[in-house]
């Protein structure tokens, strides 16, 4: 298949790609703009009759907001034959000529359809731009570029698999983190736009499903407070294998986006990283103290390392609205 390219040559080899398979390019607009909405935990079971009514918060938000790319952070399709409820994802956003990605959530496989299985179908979508190369551990890890002037990347999107439960049980619990063989895949593929940039790291983005442990550290800094509402612990693996520090190290990465926890969506910094939640895009069932079903919308700048994001509710209202960095600067 296409998407199966045996090497990846930046740019130009992402453009041709893309072209080989009618997929859209993404780059900024004339005002130098590029808007991405964020929806995550949709949990959708066509058959079970759950959640169904997220294609319609999902497309008010697109009408309001008109997005540039809509990534979904994880934990989307929850039937056991998930082809169907992704193909209602295709032809909600062909319908506006949005191209979409998915991040894998802990929940996304557990099914009868594998991550592979699934990440080969979505590959298929006209409008998807998931191209896992199998480069390493997890099906979901991939670097997105977006164009400026005269076709020159400028800005850069990773959508990592964070992965599932832990491979370490019963010794070690809870969820899953990544593989140190994806902190070393990051720090490759960082390095690479960074020496064809003149060693200069270009603006990035990171989205995944489960929260690294900085999170919590995020959400107690009492110099930068955190934007948004806590309303459970977060729940980030038990083992830190250093994707955070990667990140630091490499000086791309601007801000992280994650799902996983329904009822946090806010947005802290810890060592000048800005860490946020998406708002969960499913219907929660304490609506007098859960956040209200929504996404995320993030604005980069094109040349800047600076981006804009706020939350937008699908009764269409603008909440929690933040400047990265200058929000966090004292």
């Amino acid at each position: 298949m296409l998407y199966k390219i045996a090497s990846f040559l930046l740019l130009t080899v992402f453009f041709n790609t893309a072209l080989a398979q009618n997929k859209p390019i993404l780059s900024f607009n004339a005002g130098g703009d590029f808007k991405i909405v964020q929806f995550t935990d949709t949990h959708i079971d066509i058959p079970g009759n759950k959640n169904r009514d997220v294609f319609e918060i999902v497309r008010g938000i697109i009408l309001e907001e008109r997005p540039d790319l809509v990534v979904l952070t994880g934990d989307v399709v929850t039937q056991d034959d998930p082809i169907q409820a992704y193909q209602l994802f295709e032809d909600l956003f062909a319908e506006f000529s949005i191209p979409w990605v998915v991040a894998f959530g802990n929940h996304d496989s557990q099914h009868n359809a594998s991550r592979v299985e699934i990440a080969n179908f979505l590959a298929e979508f006209p409008h998807c731009l998931n191209a896992d190369k199998e480069e390493t551990y997890g099906n979901s890890n991939f670097v997105l570029t977006i164009a400026g002037e005269e076709s020159k990347e400028e800005a850069l999107i990773y959508i990592m698999d964070s992965n599932s439960n832990s491979t370490l049980q019963p010794q070690v619990g809870g969820y899953g983190w990544f593989d140190f063989s994806q902190v070393q895949w990051y720090r490759e593929k960082s390095k690479g736009f960074t020496e064809v940039n003149r060693g200069n790291p270009l603006p990035a983005l990171a989205f995944f499903h489960i929260p690294l442990p900085e999170y919590a550290q995020a959400w107690s800094n009492e110099t930068n407070p955190a934007i948004g509402v806590k309303n459970e612990e977060e729940c980030s693996p038990e083992i830190n294998t250093g994707m955070f520090a990667a990140m630091l190290e490499a000086g791309d990465v601007m801000g992280t986006f994650v799902g996983h926890d329904h009822i946090n969506d806010y947005i802290g910094v810890h060592h000048g990283i800005a860490l946020a939640y998406g708002r969960v895009t499913k219907m929660m069932k304490n609506l007098e103290e859960d956040p209200l079903a929504g996404g995320r919308v993030i604005v980069i700048k094109e040349g800047k390392r600076e981006f804009e994001t706020w939350i937008r509710d699908m009764n269409g209202l603008k909440e929690l609205e933040v400047k990265w960095p200058n929000s966090f600067v004292n």
